[in-house]
């Protein structure tokens, strides 16, 4: 296979990017997603993840999800990672040879999703993907065990253990499981994202070596000083921004991923597009009330 760009660091911050879209279409907006790549970017993140669960990768096409990584590859000032799921191998493997095609720079990749499946299926699908695909760009597992099979803290070993693998991003949540990882890490030579801001900050004092977040799409600074406070050992620096994440997260978590993202976006003068499902009249309300919050937060949260 043809190799990818070389030039992926396996550490700081990864934003998880949501997927603009065109109004009354099941197609994204292209023209906002560039324009959102530069947002993201001026925000200081290390490298941007397109078509991860903050992405709504379901809602698109095989076609159009190569087409956004085309133009992208183009735009983008920093490197990208590009979400390979898929329910089936076949699918997830096409969508890796597009993005090693277009110039990526590193592969993410979760179990196969909708249906659930044991651990030895999770662990083959995760090695066949692994083989046909190669040494062409590193590839990061992705545990997100809300939406698809999880991967229990043995299969992670194995997995990684391997060598196939640089690394893994962890969404669970699950303080013990990524205590786990933390623990087979000291052991082996991958590299460990914390998926889930809600432990970001612990995550980074702890000794991962970044995050992957889907905050950062909206509010990049903010996780960027998060991490360049942990990796400077300044702990009340790192506690006073992880609180200001924190109410960004109260005040967003009772949507839908990734509506309130999409919400701040617009606030900050980006595109999100239209909702995936409409909301109830509470949860409309409830966005607006979000939305006034906000403005008045950001002011003080991207210059604190």
């Amino acid at each position: 296979m043809k190799k990818g760009r070389g030039d992926l660091k396996l550490e700081g911050v990864l934003a998880a990017v949501v997927t603009p879209n065109r109004t009354g279409t099941l197609e994204p907006d292209f023209t906002a997603l560039l324009d959102l790549l530069d947002f993201v970017a001026e925000g200081g993140v290390d490298t941007i993840c397109l078509m991860g669960s903050t992405g709504e990768f379901v809602s698109y096409s095989n076609a159009d999800r190569q087409r956004a990584l085309y133009l992208a590859a183009k735009r983008s000032r920093v490197p990208l990672v590009v979400g390979v799921g898929h329910p089936t191998l076949r699918g997830a493997v096409e969508l890796a040879e597009d993005a090693i095609g277009a110039g990526a720079s590193g592969l993410l990749l979760m179990p196969p999703y909708f249906f659930p499946y044991q651990q030895p299926e999770v662990e083959a699908f995760c090695l066949e993907f692994a083989r046909e695909v190669g040494d062409a760009l590193p590839i990061l597992l992705y545990s997100i065990p809300q939406f698809t099979s999880p991967i229990r803290i043995e299969t992670a070993r194995r997995l990684l253990d391997t060598g196939k693998f640089a690394g893994i991003k962890d969404s669970s949540g699950d303080w013990e499981y990524f205590s786990q990882l933390l623990a087979l890490r000291q052991a082996g030579s991958f590299a460990l994202f914390a998926g889930n801001d809600r432990i970001a900050r612990r995550a980074l004092e702890a000794g991962a070596d970044g995050v992957l977040s889907g905050c950062a799409s909206a509010i990049p600074e903010v996780l960027v000083r998060l991490y360049k406070n942990a990796k400077a050992g300044d702990l009340v620096a790192t506690a006073k921004t992880q609180a200001i994440l924190d109410e960004f997260i109260d005040h967003i978590e009772d949507f839908p991923t990734p509506v309130g993202i999409k919400r701040a976006l617009e606030l900050r003068g980006q595109k999100g597009g239209e909702l995936a499902c409409p909301l109830s009249p509470e949860s409309a309300a409830k966005l607006e009330a979000f939305a006034a919050w906000f403005q008045g937060w950001i002011k003080s949260a991207a210059s604190s």
